[in-house]
């Protein structure tokens, strides 16, 4: 529907991170004409530099968010459900180093001292898997808690410090692939209201009486009016606010860092486990076998600046002298990164002198319309990957509420994406992988791969790759092949190269992307978006830069 010259919705979201694509997903399934507008790409900020795990909190037990460990845990299980091509269960190993140490620390900090726990014995661990396993009793999907003794941890992990007493073993979950669930999310939307549109690659300039002018970064201006506005900018909502006329700090963020290590022993002693341990100087870190690479994060230092953020060196050292001193059978260096990544956490602004006891609840504060804008604007702050259909599900409430509608469509059993109608037991997986095999006529090892890298989606995928004259593949990543960059190219709202090879598919962050294999998928991506040569050669450009400079890639 159109107002005057200026295209009107019922909300305005701006902010492409999974907060953002989860309201708009679930105001898209209640009829809200919503339109979603993201100034990078979809799940490009914070949303694409989390430790990749679904988990319901375990440490939040010390700081008494005994509500939000409820709510992380349940809306685990469901990811669990709802999106099994991209969430699977991870079986976790806490090492141990006393018996009792850390409870009086841990009663101090439940009761709002501002110092973190330090060195928790296994009468603290014991506990509070106890608790971890019955706030994760609702829609239970994996197995109670266990803990080993110092041998057994030992003969399970050989690498670990012997410095041990015993280690607990529960079951949290990890997401293969976090920035492809937010487009998931936002693709999902865009099906369910055709009304809906979703922008990427376009910055908010500001507003003026109720109308909000964008520009795209090809040029492209436009702008809208909206019945109300929802700041999902993450650690740019107080920028994006400014710019709506709203002053005032929501805010506070953290920097979490991560590595990914080429270490095939470390891989193989892990087996599928994460380890989730204590560094020497109190933080909790974790090291975790990630698509045949090993992930090590993080790091959580006090930072404001998402638009300048990388790994940097300290933090790189960090990381490989807390994993000498909890695997010192093992050997590390820098030469074992194939690649970094870091992101601001969009925090509430805190007092807390100890970034990890800055809470990772969330609220939407509402700016109310005021002269000059006629709009109700809701801000996002704070949350964690794992809650966000539970925070969108509030929100949307909130929302309908103020429009005058009412829920038509609970989210709560809904799949996401390629997890619609995905097999979830191995003989459906070979029923299903059988029929497409033989309806292609590709080998069922490709249908395999694809099923389990994109899910049902990769159905699609498949039927176009057989229609080609002959399948090729990329050079140094024979598992990808040239028809299914196309179809990316083609279907997933790809602007610029990197839109690829950092978000629609996991070849940056696993470290198999070559310098070869990378101008390969800009010709193919070129020629579907019919990018001119100085274009495919400045997107190369771009992207192989910031592959050196800020994730550490060794191209």
């Amino acid at each position: 529907m159109t107002r005057g010259t200026d295209k009107a919705f019922d909300v305005v979201i701006l902010g492409g991170g999974v907060n953002g694509a989860g309201l708009f997903r679930d105001l898209c399934e209640q009829g809200v004409d919503c339109l979603l507008i993201d100034k990078n790409d979809f799940g490009s900020g914070t949303s694409a530099a989390p430790s990749r795990l679904i988990h319901g909190g375990l440490k939040y037990l010390e700081t008494g968010e005994f509500g939000l460990v409820a709510q992380s845990t349940l809306e685990r299980n469901l990811l669990l459900r709802n999106a099994p091509h991209l969430v699977r269960p991870l079986p976790t190993v806490i090492p141990i180093f006393s018996w009792t140490k850390g409870i009086g620390a841990a009663l101090r900090t439940f009761f709002g001292a501002k110092s973190a726990p330090r060195s928790r014995g296994v009468v603290l661990v014991k506990i509070g898997l106890a608790l971890y396993d019955f706030y994760g009793s609702r829609n239970k999907v994996m197995p109670r808690h266990s803990l080993w003794r110092r041998q057994a941890a030992l003969k399970n992990l050989p690498a670990l410090t012997p410095r041990i007493v015993a280690a607990g073993k529960y079951y949290d979950a990890k997401v293969t692939a976090p920035e492809r669930l937010v487009w998931e999310l936002i693709r999902d939307g865009l099906a369910a209201n055709p009304e809906s549109e979703a922008r990427n690659a376009t910055s908010l300039r500001g507003q003026r009486d109720g109308i909000l002018a964008f520009e795209a970064t090809d040029g492209t201006a436009f702008t809208v009016r909206a019945a109300l506005v929802v700041n999902a900018a993450g650690p740019w909502i107080d920028r994006v606010n400014r710019l709506l006329g709203i002053p005032g700090k929501l805010i506070g963020g953290t920097k979490g860092s991560h590595i990914v290590l080429d270490h095939a022993e470390l891989a193989r002693q892990l087996d599928g486990r994460m380890i989730y341990f204590e560094a020497d100087d109190g933080r909790i870190c974790l090291v975790y076998e990630y698509l045949g690479r090993v992930l090590v994060g993080s790091t959580d230092i006090p930072a404001d600046d998402p638009d300048d953020v990388r790994c940097e060196d300290d933090e790189v050292d960090y990381f490989l002298d807390s994993l000498r001193g909890l695997l010192p059978g093992l050997e590390f260096d820098r030469a074992q990164i194939v690649y970094a990544y870091s992101g601001i956490r969009p925090l509430p602004a805190s007092d807390s002198t100890a970034p990890g006891l800055i809470s990772r609840d969330h609220s939407a504060p509402v700016a109310e319309p005021e002269a000059g804008r006629p709009f109700p604007v809701i801000s996002l702050v704070g949350g964690k990957w794992t809650t966000f259909r539970g925070f969108a599900e509030e929100v949307a409430d909130t929302v309908l509420e103020r429009l005058g509608r009412t829920r038509r469509v609970s989210t709560r059993e809904l799949p996401i994406g390629g997890g619609r109608d995905y097999p979830l037991d191995e003989p459906a997986r070979r029923r299903w992988i059988t029929d497409l095999a033989g309806e292609t006529g590709l080998p069922e090892e490709r249908v395999r791969t694809l099923l389990e890298r994109y899910g049902t989606t990769a159905a699609a995928i498949l039927r176009e790759e057989a229609a080609l004259p002959e399948s090729r593949f990329l050079d140094d990543v024979p598992d990808i092949s040239h028809a299914e960059i196309a179809w990316i190219a083609r279907n997933e709202a790809v602007v610029h190269l990197g839109d690829i090879v950092f978000r629609r598919t996991t070849l940056a962050v696993t470290g198999r992307l070559t310098a070869c294999d990378l101008d390969a998928i800009a010709r193919i991506a070129g020629a579907v978006l019919g990018w001119s040569e100085e274009r495919r050669q400045a997107e190369l450009d771009e992207t192989l830069d910031t592959l050196r400079r800020r994730n550490l890639a060794p191209l």
